[in-house]
């Protein structure tokens, strides 16, 4: 389908283009690039409520600001659709989060206008912090430098960690723009929204604001009234009005706004003004996520990435299904904890900031006073939840596996050195599809295995899921427990099975083989499922074990393998080095044992964004795959079975 851009966003293929426009004619260039991101991402699929917010802003900012030498950073980047089109991507737009295209997140080699890359929230400030610091050390004083930061993203400790450091850059060239919507995939929590809602709904905080502004504006700025002093009033003037209005000023931050997000000329005149005024600065404007699109505002969550609809009704497109489906592993999750919670009242649920896409919300919808979202704090969120667990709860901490990475040091730290038994959840495990290389769970078997008093499993369908659940809850563990599962459907349409304990460190025999033997960790074990079908039709034999621990491993199952087997092949959704196939490896180097093994997982690369089997196929360990390594490694075994 050919969707074709209105008159003025046709004109635009750089910034430079944007440029030649009149003020007056920013108007239209917004509601044409509003109106394009519907028609793109309704047939072809993307993130949508968050560009749709910040048209005018993305248009305001590369209006005013010299960009790509001026510095625009990007925050998550589901905001970065408007700037990918006015950014010379607007042809290959329809590319976007496919395979072999554009990238879903601003991506550095992608665009020079892309400054940084970026997946994972509230890393903006500190990288237009330490590009503003090298400009100013390398005499480049004209340059911007400019941050787009959601205010749930201002949650995250990072963040704060950065606004401490810039308000003592005093020549640091920042400007750190709060974009508030009280969004950010789910409602926005905790005192900072609170804080926000007070400065943006108090009408004489507002009103004094104005009048305080164009004061400053008309007093002689000389050797008797000073722009210290300007400063000076008006923080006081603010302070006499709202207790709160002086968070951001704490940090030395000059603070200006709040302003309407979606007034493209009184944003464009603000920016022109924040261009004049040295040193870091903050301009707080409010937005709605979904603006411009009547059910994407109503229902944020929904439309935050719908998937293909009818951008006219609104009705988003569902596959079609005439049997019964398997469910996807998160839902599971979701209605598994509620059962073990009304069995177990010490039970809770922690997640940061992510209650729908871990399917945590059925149970803050059910049991509220038992399941916490806490914002976009992963650390937070581990150590939260070891609190609890010297109190004697049992926590249910889920955070999706590349969202881990960033509380490592809390599960080493306050978890695993304590021993306490928390049970971590990773969700979205192994190659996640579409959002690409900064959402891939690919390290968490590595990093998770290195730490002492740990149990790290997975399941290869939904039953392991609730059976691990309920194993991990019971008073009989006392370590910390990992669980790790992928993103999206499973494969049990009739998945509410009765609750067994599973014990610990112990794999099960999925069939009897007698030409290798097959290794799988979770889910890719259906993959090995279906490669010993079309292996048995070829007259070949394979074992295939579920090992479902890769710490502890199930020593008796191994030593039964290698006793048996000169020929294996490990099969796991994680990176190879540090991971499955390597304890592996370990087992039988210190136990002596002489193999042939080949390892297929995720290798030892970066990989890019596109449809899970897509990338399964790419890295070499769908079911084709398997089955052809198979067959390499019983070449000889295929040859005489042919001459014969």
């Amino acid at each position: 389908m050919n969707i074709t851009p209105g008159p003025l966003l046709g004109q635009i293929k750089y910034p430079a283009d944007l440029r030649k426009l009149s003020k007056e004619q920013l108007h239209q260039v917004c509601d044409e690039l509003r109106q394009y991101i519907i028609d793109v991402v309704s047939v072809h699929g993307g993130h949508f409520g968050a560009s749709l917010g910040v048209v005018e802003l993305t248009t305001a900012l590369h209006y005013v600001f010299n960009t790509p030498d001026d510095q625009l950073v990007w925050d998550v980047g589901h905001q970065a659709y408007g700037h990918k089109i006015l950014t010379g991507r607007r042809e290959n737009f329809h590319t976007n989060r496919k395979y072999k295209g554009l990238s879903g997140f601003p991506k550095r080699d992608e665009s020079p206008y892309d400054t940084f890359g970026v997946g994972h929230s509230s890393t903006s400030i500190s990288a237009a912090l330490g590009m503003a610091i090298a400009s100013q050390l390398k005499g480049e004083h004209h340059r911007q430098h400019i941050a787009v930061i959601g205010d749930g993203a201002m949650t995250a400790g990072m963040a704060f960690e950065a606004l401490n450091h810039a308000g003592v850059a005093k020549d640091a060239n920042l400007l750190i723009i709060l974009n508030d919507n009280c969004m950010s995939i789910d409602p926005n929590v905790g005192a900072l929204r609170e804080y926000l809602t007070d400065i943006t709904t108090s009408p004489t905080y507002n009103k004094v604001r104005d009048e305080v502004w164009n004061l400053l504006g008309k007093l002689p700025v000389g050797k008797r009234f000073t722009r210290e002093m300007a400063s000076k009033l008006e923080a006081s003037l603010k302070g006499m009005v709202s207790k709160s209005s002086n968070l951001f000023e704490s940090f030395n931050l000059r603070y200006f706004g709040p302003i309407d997000g979606h007034n493209i000329t009184k944003l464009v005149d603000t920016l022109q003004d924040l261009k004049d005024v040295p040193g870091p600065k903050l301009l707080h404007i409010v937005t709605t996520k979904g603006k411009g699109y009547a059910l994407a505002e109503q229902d944020q969550t929904t439309w935050h990435a719908p998937g293909l609809f009818d951008k006219i009704t609104g009705e988003i497109f569902k596959k079609p299904v005439t049997t019964p489906q398997p469910p996807k592993y998160q839902d599971v999750f979701g209605h598994t904890i509620i059962e073990l919670a009304e069995m177990n009242d010490k039970i809770m649920g922690i997640t940061p900031a992510m209650p729908s896409g871990s399917s945590l919300k059925f149970m803050m919808e059910k049991m509220p006073h038992r399941a916490i979202d806490v914002g976009i704090c992963e650390q937070h969120a581990v150590t939260l939840s070891a609190g609890l667990a010297t109190q004697g709860m049992r926590v249910f901490c889920t955070i999706y596996s590349s969202f881990m990475q960033r509380a490592f040091d809390q599960v080493v730290h306050d978890v695993a050195i304590q021993h306490l038994p928390v049970i971590l959840c990773l969700d979205r495990a192994g190659l996640v599809g579409d959002d690409g290389p900064t959402h891939h769970g690919a390290y968490d078997i590595a990093y998770m295995r290195s730490v002492p008093n740990m149990i790290v499993s997975a399941p290869m369908n939904e039953e392991e899921l609730r059976n691990l659940m309920y194993t991990a809850q019971l008073p009989s563990n006392e370590s910390p427990f990992v669980i790790r599962y992928p993103r999206g459907q499973g494969v049990m349409p009739d998945w509410r099975q009765p609750f067994k304990e599973i014990k610990v460190g112990t794999g099960r025999k999925i069939r009897d083989g007698k030409d290798i033997a097959i290794l799988s960790f979770g889910h890719p074990g259906n993959f090995v499922t279906e490669a010993c079908k079309e292996l048995l039709a070829d007259g070949l034999q394979p074992a295939h074990y579920d090992m479902r621990f890769v710490k502890p491993l199930d020593t008796d199952m191994l030593h039964e393998i290698f006793q048996q087997f000169d020929k294996v092949i490990t099969v796991e959704d994680a990176a190879l080095p540090g991971g499955f196939g390597s304890a592996v490896l370990e087992f039988m180097a210190l136990n002596g044992y002489h193999a042939e093994v080949r390892m297929l997982g995720i290798p030892d690369r970066i990989v890019e964004h596109g449809k899970p089997e897509e990338l399964h196929r790419e890295c070499g360990y769908d079911a084709a795959a398997i089955a052809a390594k198979v067959r390499e490694m019983l070449k000889s075994k295929i040859t005489v079975a042919i001459n014969g």
